[in-house]
This record gives C-alpha cells, structure tokens and sequence, in this order.
C-alpha cells in the first residue's frame, strides 16, 4: 500500500511486484490458504490503485524458497491477476524460468489472453542469472519479440507493455552494460520486424516445416546495423551509443566526481550488486 501511494504520488502507471514468499520444506504451510492469502492481499492492493495504475505479478519457480514459491509459473500469476482485478496483469522476467522453458509461448498465451503486462529483460544460462540480453541467447529473445511483432502487425496496434530492464551489473561497466542492453534489444526487435509475414503464413499453410523455420532464421541473420544507424542520425542521436559513451569521458569524469563527493561526507568506497 506505501508502494501504491508512492507510485500515485509520483504519476507512476505500474506498480510491479514480485514477492519472494514460499516454503523450503513439504508440510511446512498450508500450500491452498497460502494461495489464498496471496489472493485477498492482491485484492487490497488492487483496489487502493488509482484508476490509470495497472499491477503486475511477476513470478520464479525457485529462490529464495527451495520447495515452492506461491507466485511460481506464468499460470499462478495470471490467476492471481484475474482475482485480484480488471487492472493486473502478468509480469514476465525472461530468466524467472526453469532450464528448457519455451518463454515465446507463455508469451503468445499470455498476449492472446490480453493479459502481457510487462517484461523483466535479462539473460541466463542456469537460473535467474540477471545477464545482459542476448548475451547467451538472442535467438531466444528475438523469438519473444517475433510474437510480439506477429500480434501488432495482425492487430495494426501497439500492445500496451511495460518494457523494463532487470540485470546484475557486477561484472561489466553499469552504464556501458545498460548501453549495450538497449542496443541488442533495439536490433533483435528490428530482426523481428523483418520476418515476411506473406511467406511465413504460405509455409504453415502448406505444412513446409523447413521454409517456416527459414522465414524466421532469415530475419534473425539480418544485418540490421544499417538501418539502426539511419535511424539513429535522424534522431539525431549518435550512430554507435556504445562507442560515442566510451569516447565520451564520461564515465572516468563520474567516478572523479564520485571519490571527491565520498572524501567530502568522509564515506569509505563501496559496490553495489546491481
């Protein structure tokens, strides 16, 4: 509820959950009442959001829970949205999945359902790993983007989704790793945008399994850089962001900034985990 009057007071239109609740052994709780406290929180929350406020129920298999997690899969959260009202929706983290998951097709589900809320981006090669996207795999995340792609140009309208980066920056360079992040996702959407559509829909009708599969695989080996670059000079934004941020200076000039500020309040240095 104090996060509801923070996002009111602020103009947010999202008010994005995920809650860690869950059990670590069999018997410890009562798995249905667990649901069902879940379901009447959710309720309240709900009903003290602004009109314009939409809720979005994330969810994870595992961690920090062990044995279950009450918001566990696509399917509880879209539960939990459909009780807890007309104005909450699935939030979808692309590494809140188990090994193997097909996330493009809880994502068709949940955009046919009217019920994509959001997503989390971020990569992973074991569990929720927070790894920049497509760094392990952007075939992955370009097939999410196909379905988006597929919907918006059948429907001839925009689908209404909070785009949200959820990453661990503990390696990379934060603000070259957000760069960066956004310069894949710009690509693999603009790899989307280039599937034939005529000929994707020719090779299902006729059961051409392979000429399918092409359709897809040729628009993902696109050289889009061109394009995104002409793009860019018409916004008049740099071509190359990550290498106009690195020729910037910036990011030597804010660390300056940073030990001078901690010598001043007389604060040791420190890391953050994201």
């Amino acid at each position: 509820l104090d996060s509801v009057a923070i996002g009111q007071a602020t103009g947010s239109e999202h008010l994005s959950l995920w809650l860690a609740d869950g059990v670590n052994y069999p018997g410890q709780a009562d798995i249905r009442q667990r649901k069902r406290w879940a379901t009447a929180a959710l309720k309240k929350v709900h009903a003290a959001m602004g009109r314009s406020m939409t809720m979005l129920i994330e969810y994870k298999p595992f961690e920090p829970a062990t044995y279950f997690t009450d918001f566990f899969d696509w399917g509880s959260s879209y539960i939990f949205a459909k009780a807890a009202g007309p104005r909450a929706k699935v939030l979808v983290d692309t590494g809140h999945h188990l090994p193997g998951c097909n996330v493009e097709q809880i994502v068709a589900w949940l955009i046919d359902e009217k019920m994509l809320g959001g997503f989390h981006f971020n990569d992973r090669k074991y569990a929720d790993d927070d790894l920049t996207v497509g760094s392990i795999d952007p075939y992955q995340a370009f097939r999410i983007f196909n379905e988006i792609v597929a919907d918006e140009q059948e429907t001839g309208k925009d689908l209404d989704i909070a785009y949200m980066i959820d990453q661990s920056h503990n390696i990379k360079p934060k603000v070259e790793a957000m760069v960066q992040t956004v310069c894949q996702v710009q690509e693999l959407f603009a790899k989307a945008l280039c599937v034939d559509r005529k000929a994707l829909a020719e090779a299902r009708a006729s059961e051409d399994t392979v000429a399918a599969e092409e359709a897809l695989r040729r628009a993902f080996n696109t050289d889009v850089g061109p394009l995104l670059r002409a793009v860019r000079r018409k916004l008049k934004v740099p071509a190359d962001p990550l290498q106009a941020y690195r020729a910037s200076g910036y990011a030597a000039a804010a660390a300056k900034d940073r030990a001078a500020r901690r010598r001043e309040m007389g604060l040791a240095a420190t890391s953050s985990y994201a």
